[in-house]
């Protein structure tokens, strides 16, 4: 039997929020003591990493299931797969009807939404992808949409529902190559697989963040600026606070999220997105990743910030992107 470090039998148990002492009260009306302002803070915290608000939306939004794009019909077809946890994915898949597919087998870009989002934030980029002669699928991650499951993991658990998909695609014997497109936490999702599956031929890769320790950490910083309760002389305990209930509650650890880690082992081209006024995850994280990746791979820095429609430059850029691989 092996041995457990200390730190590996600290980081598995379990730390609850202390249990705050009893508030002085001020002309009747009750103060937060600091012990309560840090409870609230990192609960606050922890949500935004494993729960932020689900993306809720009806299949209308996905606009209509047959349509014309150019002198081509397309079809959309909605299905449903199954992750190894036996949790139910969402999937939508758009591709031209049998008669005018130029070949059997034809490319597909999957694409991949944010944390607070789901399959329908795919849509501005389906004219682009179709007029390239690919097909597009997207789904909602576990944990988001329509999909199965109570909490995100930011790439633990949404690598496995991306290689589900992958898996589905090939074995119908109807997908040449697959490029994977993802923003922010499908960004992060994208790097957590590559390195795994050097088959995929490209990546565009939109605000990924490099570490989820430097991030909620970040978070925490930020949340102070704004007013958050995390009160300075306890964020190392709040820290500790949201390192745990994140194992309890989603069954991860966020010291096992960091995509930086193995970009120097993945060669899949990619094309990383920042932009330049995100406060959310800071264009360094991008630029930190692309320094050590190993692939071929290009920068783009735009304006606005993490949630800011994309300027059109850099849809030209994926276009000529995507056609060179």
């Amino acid at each position: 039997m092996g041995t457990t470090s200390s730190s590996e039998q600290n980081e598995s148990q379990t730390v609850e929020a202390p249990t705050p002492p009893l508030s002085e009260e001020d002309d009747g009306e009750k103060k937060m003591s600091y012990w309560e302002q840090a409870n609230e803070g990192y609960r606050q915290l922890v949500d935004a990493i494993v729960r932020p608000p689900r993306a809720e939306y009806e299949e209308r939004h996905l606009g209509p299931r047959e349509f014309k794009f150019g002198n081509k019909s397309f079809r959309r077809r909605d299905f449903i797969l199954r992750n190894s946890r036996g949790m139910k994915i969402v999937v939508s898949h758009w591709e031209p009807f049998d008669r005018d597919r130029q070949s059997n087998e034809l490319p597909c870009v999957i694409y991949m939404h944010g944390n607070s989002s789901a399959r329908v934030e795919a849509l501005p980029q389906l004219s682009l992808v179709l007029g390239l002669g690919a097909t597009m699928l997207s789904f909602d991650f576990t944990g988001s949409g329509q999909s199965d499951g109570d909490y995100v993991s930011l790439g633990y658990f949404e690598r496995e529902d991306l290689k589900v998909v992958v898996d589905h695609l090939r074995a119908t014997g109807r997908t040449s190559t697959v490029a994977l497109w993802g923003r922010s936490m499908g960004a992060a999702t994208s790097l957590m697989h590559g390195d795994r599956d050097p088959s995929i031929a490209a990546m565009i890769l939109d605000s990924p963040f490099s570490d989820l320790t430097v991030l909620a950490e970040e978070m925490v910083d930020k949340g102070r600026e704004q007013g958050l309760m995390v009160p300075g002389f306890v964020v190392s305990i709040a820290m500790s606070f949201i390192r745990s209930s994140v194992r309890k509650k989603a069954g991860f650890s966020i010291k096992d999220i960091s995509p930086i880690k193995r970009v120097d082992q993945c060669f899949i081209p990619a094309l990383f997105v920042a932009g330049a006024e995100d406060d959310f995850i800071h264009p360094r994280h991008s630029s930190q990743i692309h320094a050590k990746y190993a692939g071929d791979k290009n920068l783009v820095l735009v304006e606005g910030d993490h949630n800011s429609p994309r300027p059109q430059f850099m849809f030209d850029s994926v276009a000529i992107f995507l056609q060179s691989y």
